[in-house]
């Protein structure tokens, strides 16, 4: 096993990153974007640089290092692109406001990538995980940043997800946990959904 240590949060991070990898003869045949992190205040309370360092990690090093590795991937006979989003990328988020959307960003990104690879050797997904066991909450430095849910363990995570790639079809996107919370979001009135969760992440 080869570690790297890096800040992902740096411009450019993903072609850096995949340049020393290369330069030591290591050739990835899979990516999985999985570094993120999340704030549960509102907004009038986050601190706008470490807003800044969450959009840049959670969107644009995910996306450099989706761009770095594209085209490898899809030149290669089996490859795996995994994007970690979330649950919260359903459904607006408040007092997770900016969390919430890099998510949706994520989510959207990537099954937009699903398509564009269809027919290639290349298996794009976008997890989707509700409250996980994970030191999320510790670096949104709140026990309640779960909106109230049951958490699971991250082996379910990662079991869902590779139990997804196995099948004869790979969707888009997989939920890992918590799907009655997305199912509703698309059918339930914006203005409601908005309104329960608000009351969710003030209890």
């Amino acid at each position: 096993m080869t570690v790297i240590a890096r800040d992902l949060g740096q411009p450019d991070a993903g072609r850096t990153l995949r340049a020393e990898l290369e330069s030591r003869g290591i050739y990835a045949t899979g990516l999985v974007n999985n570094a993120g992190f999340g704030t549960h205040n509102a907004l009038t309370d986050e601190d706008p640089d470490r807003l800044q360092s969450m959009i840049a990690l959670n969107i644009s090093a995910l996306v450099d290092l989706s761009r770095a590795y594209i085209d490898p991937l899809t030149s290669a006979d089996t490859s795996v692109l995994i994007n970690v989003a979330s649950l919260l990328g359903f459904q607006p988020t408040p007092y997770l406001s900016v969390y919430g959307a890099t998510k949706a960003f994520v989510l959207s990104f990537t099954e937009s990538l699903w398509e564009e690879n269809r027919g290639t050797g290349l298996r794009v997904l976008a997890v989707c995980p509700g409250a996980t066991k994970t030191e999320f909450y510790d670096a949104a430095d709140s026990e309640t940043a779960d909106y109230g849910a049951k958490r699971v363990t991250p082996q379910h995570v990662v079991r869902t997800a590779l139990d997804t790639l196995d099948r004869r079809s790979t969707p888009p996107s997989v939920i890992t946990n918590g799907r009655p919370l997305a199912l509703a979001s698309k059918f339930l009135p914006r203005r409601l959904i908005v309104r329960f969760m608000g009351r969710m992440a003030r209890r």
